[in-house]
């Protein structure tokens, strides 16, 4: 499986995704930039990663112009035939922009830029990325001024029925509680799939926590859940 990871210009999370996907699990990892279009050396097996950051500054809404991006045109079409897309904080934001996921991320509920470790939970226990790691409560860093997770309530109800909710903020003990939804996310939600379960997004961070040397490696469990589950 290989992954690779798209560099926007005000990406700054890019190479955190790639030492942690490189160094940390071991995988292949191919640099890919914003304004190519070829994805050829990718098959549906495959994973194209949208790392955080601030693309193109976040003018406008945040993701809104890094979706017009070439090599966006081409993701569009990789996870239409299957391939797998992943989408972590500014890359949650441009994949509901390119509408590859439904839903908004909205500013923060406190109107701030939240940098802190958060729990979160699993209780899907379909979508492949999450086989391995439901019900558990894992620690994971967040970090995002605008994470307010947002859909309708015909969105959200279709989302639930179709078990898309990947990840919802909890407490230490996997408690899905309001005094645990740091950025006020409508139904604590962190992180959501597409009906096909080939395209994830979620705002924290498991790149951040892939490593013993940040004393922290509950994001190894995501990210190799998805290995595991190819």
């Amino acid at each position: 499986m290989k992954f690779g990871v798209v560099t926007f210009p005000g990406s700054n999370c890019d190479h955190d995704m790639i030492d942690s996907l490189r160094n940390d699990l071991g995988q292949e990892v191919i640099e890919l930039w914003h304004k190519d279009k070829d994805l050829s050396a990718f098959g549906t097996e495959d994973c194209i990663v949208l790392p955080g950051g601030f693309s193109f500054g976040d003018y406008l809404r945040c993701g809104a112009i890094a979706k017009f991006s070439p090599m966006m045109q081409s993701v569009i079409e990789f996870a239409n035939k299957g391939g797998r897309v992943i989408g972590v904080c500014n890359g949650f934001q441009v994949l509901c922009e390119a509408g590859l996921l439904p839903g908004v991320l909205l500013q923060n509920q406190h109107q701030q830029f939240i940098c802190k470790n958060v729990y979160l939970k699993s209780e899907n226990t379909t979508a492949s990325l999450t086989k391995d790691v439901a019900g558990r409560p894992l620690i994971i860093p967040i970090a995002h001024g605008e994470g307010r997770y947002y859909a309708d309530d015909a969105t959200l109800d279709e989302l639930f029925k179709n078990n898309q909710v990947l990840f919802r903020y909890c407490d230490e003990f996997g408690n899905i509680i309001e005094t645990a939804n740091h950025n006020g996310a409508i139904r604590n939600i962190a992180g959501i799939c597409n009906k096909a379960r080939n395209v994830f997004g979620m705002m924290p961070h498991p790149e951040r926590a892939t490593s013993l040397a940040l004393g922290n490696t509950d994001g190894q469990l995501i990210l190799q859940s998805l290995i595991n589950n190819n």
